[in-house]
C-alpha cells in the first residue's frame, strides 16, 4: 500500500516531530526508531492552502516545496512571510533563533503556534524579544536586522554543516542573552510592542544533538524506485539525521518527501537515492508508513 507524504511537523507540546499523511494519519518519529521506505511513480503538486492542485502537476524531486508554480503563488499570496497580509489581528511574537556560534537570526511568529516555528526552523536555542500587532512585530524585526545585522534567514545547508559540533547549552544560552541584551536596548521599537524578559529555550536534547556524530551526505532527491532507509538518531526541524547500512550517516530533508507516493521498505536497504556529500562548514554567517 501506497501512502502519499503530507510532511513533518511538531505538534504543541510535543518533544518529538511526526510524518504527515495524506488523509490525515500521522507517524511519530522517535529517538532509535528503524525506517525504511521506497518511492513510487512521479512527484505531485501538494496544492495550495488546503486545496489540492487542479492540474495534478509533476514536480521536481529536488524542491523542497512540492508546488507548481501556479501553486506557489496562490500560496505565497496569503502569506505573512511575504507580507501579503497586513491586516491579521492576532497578537505575534518577535524571536531570536540560535543554530550555532554566530548564527542567529530574527523573526516573528503567531503568539498562538507557541515555539512551532523555532522546531519547524530546527532552532537549536531560542528567546522570546517581545509580542504585540503584525505590523509592529514585522517593523520591530527589520529594526533588528538593521542595528544587529542579523538575517531573517539562514540557509539549511548552514545549519546542517554545524549541527555535530556545537558548544553547550550554557554557551548558547550566553551569547543570546548577550544580543537580547542589545536588541531590547535599542531605540526605535514599535510602542505597541512589549518588550519581554530573556529566557532561553534549548532543543538540543529534545532534537537528539548530544553526541551526534558527523553525516556523511545529504539526500539531494527521491526518485522513482529509490529506497531511503536508517535508523533515526536525531531530528532538527525538517531533517532527519539516519544511520544507515554499511554504518554511514546520512541527512533526509523531509521536505523532499512531500508529493511522493511512498511504500515501505526494509529498514536494513540503505540508499539508493541521489545522496550529495556534506561539507564541514557553513558557507556564509550572519547573511502510518513507519
Amino acid at each position: 500500500m501506497a501512502w502519499r507524504c503530507a510532511g513533518l511537523s511538531w505538534p504543541q507540546g510535543a518533544r518529538m516531530p511526526v510524518l504527515r499523511w495524506e488523509g490525515g494519519p500521522v507517524s511519530p518519529l522517535t529517538g532509535g526508531k528503524e525506517l525504511g521506505f521506497r518511492a513510487e511513480g512521479q512527484r505531485q503538486c501538494v496544492g495550495a492552502r488546503g486545496n489540492p492542485c487542479p492540474t495534478v502537476a509533476v514536480v521536481a524531486g529536488r524542491g523542497t516545496q512540492a508546488r507548481c508554480a501556479e501553486c506557489a503563488r496562490l500560496d505565497r499570496a496569503h502569506s505573512v512571510a511575504a507580507d501579503t497580509i497586513a491586516d491579521d489581528p492576532r497578537t505575534y511574537r518577535v524571536y531570536l533563533a540560535w543554530f550555532g556560534p554566530a548564527m542567529v537570526k530574527a523573526g516573528i511568529t503567531a503568539e498562538e503556534r507557541g515555539p512551532a516555528r523555532l522546531l519547524e526552523q530546527g532552532a537549536v536555542a531560542f528567546s522570546w524579544l517581545g509580542r504585540g500587532p503584525l505590523m509592529a512585530a514585522r517593523r520591530t524585526e527589520e529594526l533588528l536586522r538593521s542595528a544587529l545585522g542579523v538575517p531573517d534567514r539562514i540557509p539549511y545547508a548552514d545549519k546542517r554543516a554545524v549541527r555535530t559540533a556545537l558548544p553547550g547549552a550554557a554557551e548558547r544560552a550566553a551569547e543570546l542573552a548577550e544580543l537580547h541584551r542589545r536588541a531590547t536596548g535599542l531605540a526605535g521599537w514599535a510602542e505597541s510592542l512589549e518588550r519581554l524578559e530573556f529566557e532561553a529555550v534549548d532543543h538540543g536534547e529534545m532534537f537528539g544533538l548530544d553526541g551526534l556524530p558527523p553525516a556523511t551526505g545529504v539526500v539531494r532527491e527521491l526518485v522513482d524506485g529509490g529506497v531511503v532507509a536508517g535508523r533515526l538518531l536525531a531530528a532538527a526541524g525538517p531533517d532527519l539525521h539516519l544511520r544507515t547500512a554499511g554504518d554511514g550517516l546520512v541527512v533526509l530533508d523531509t521536505r523532499l518527501m512531500t508529493g511522493w507516493a511512498l511504500v515501505g521498505a526494509d529498514s536494513a536497504a540503505g540508499v539508493t537515492v541521489p545522496v550529495a556529500e556534506l561539507r564541514a562548514g557553513p558557507d556564509s554567517v550572519q547573511d502510518g508508513l513507519f
